[in-house]
């Protein structure tokens, strides 16, 4: 075992400059930016401090890292691929210290015990792994692509374009709308992390899922749904929410429960859900509240007596026709995705640890 100092050069980063360029300008949750000048030609962004404390982002190309993260640069017989493939092994967030402001500092990186296996062990590694997030990658890419296409043949159809023979009436007219519950917090037994119990969906789960959700990070013991009434929601479900975080949508791949901050939109009329998420997304929420504070003035009431415009049948019929087949492509990708991901997560401790012996593969 030896130090990871031996191997890599940590820094902080500086105050990001006010010029504006085309440099990517890096914090510990991503580009926040873009200057004209870089402090860092390749390397991996390590979150310092606060909520994104020990994040980790591999980049290939010049970029300025901020104050609120860590250049980590290579130094001699490391290859960069996999230096950022053994930090997202090492769980820096749990390394940081700290309660109210955690932290992560040169010291404790340079610090750290490590096993480096020789360079052309690390290139097959970080191959291995790269292979996966490149697909991983691309289907997102695809995914958004597809999306912004429906989105704005809505605006161009439904938008920008206007029908008399549109009718307008309150969303619980047209839907069946029930609302999320959470059991008692202070009753533990309700809730699991095995994901074998039932799903249950949070306003931050539905910020990371894409179109479709079929996970969350917390899950439900089945004896709190029915001892709680927690509303069970069907396959193909619409999703809103509306406390705190308004406005996030999704639809449900499966069946599965949610918190109180989130709204289910049931419908049997299946043909309608591809222009109710669009119709969703599109939605100025600002026109909802009756306080400066939109976030806290939103509730169930409000959501459910919401308008809704309803197409009519040759243009609901025209628009399922057209983005149909487009969501079916993106479930398809997202479940490909969330399968490939939990390959990488299952194949990354293995390689790091030597487990999996990759000698022998010719790549």
């Amino acid at each position: 075992m030896e130090l990871l100092s031996k191997y890599v050069e940590f820094k902080n980063g500086k105050k990001r400059p006010t010029s504006k360029g085309t440099i990517p300008v890096y914090g510990g949750n991503g580009i926040l930016d873009y200057t004209n000048t870089a402090n860092m030609q390749s390397g991996v962004v390590i979150g310092r401090v606060g909520v994104y404390c020990g994040s980790v982002f591999l980049v290939r190309e010049e970029c300025w890292v901020s104050d609120n993260a860590i250049k980590a640069m290579c130094k001699e017989n490391i290859d960069l691929g996999y230096l950022y493939y053994l930090l997202s092994f090492l769980h820096l967030n749990e390394r940081r210290i700290g309660t109210s402001q955690p932290l992560l500092t040169q010291n404790i990186l340079n610090n750290i015990e490590v096993e480096i296996p020789e360079l052309a062990i690390q290139k097959k590694i970080s191959s291995i792994l790269e292979l996966l997030d490149e697909k991983i990658k691309l289907n997102n890419e695809i995914n958004n692509n597809l999306l912004e296409q429906v989105l704005t043949l809505y605006r161009n159809k439904f938008v920008n374009t206007a029908n008399n023979q549109r009718a307008t009436c309150r969303a619980d007219e047209y839907f069946d709308i029930s609302i999320g519950k959470t059991p008692p917090r202070k009753e533990p037994q309700w809730f699991s992390t095995n994901s074998q119990d039932v799903t249950w969906v949070s306003i931050s789960d539905m910020g990371t899922c894409g179109l479709y959700i079929s996970s969350s990070s917390e899950q439900l013991t089945k004896q709190a749904v029915e001892r709680h009434n927690v509303k069970v929601v069907p396959d193909n479900t619409v999703l809103l929410s509306f406390k705190l975080t308004v406005g996030r949508i999704a639809i449900t791949n499966g069946e599965m429960t949610t918190n109180e901050a989130i709204a289910h939109f049931k419908t049997d009329k299946k043909e309608i859900n591809e222009y109710l998420y669009c119709y969703l997304k599109c939605f100025n929420y600002q026109t909802m509240g009756s306080t400066s504070s939109i976030a806290t003035a939103v509730n169930s009431k409000i959501i459910k007596g919401m308008p809704f415009v309803v197409p009519t049948n040759d243009e609901l019929e025209e628009f399922h026709g057209f983005a149909a087949p487009m969501f079916a492509k993106i479930k398809a990708n997202q479940i490909e995705t969330d399968n490939l991901t939990a390959l990488r997560d299952t194949l990354l401790p293995k390689l790091m640890s030597g487990e999996l012996d990759v000698s022998d593969i010719d790549l």
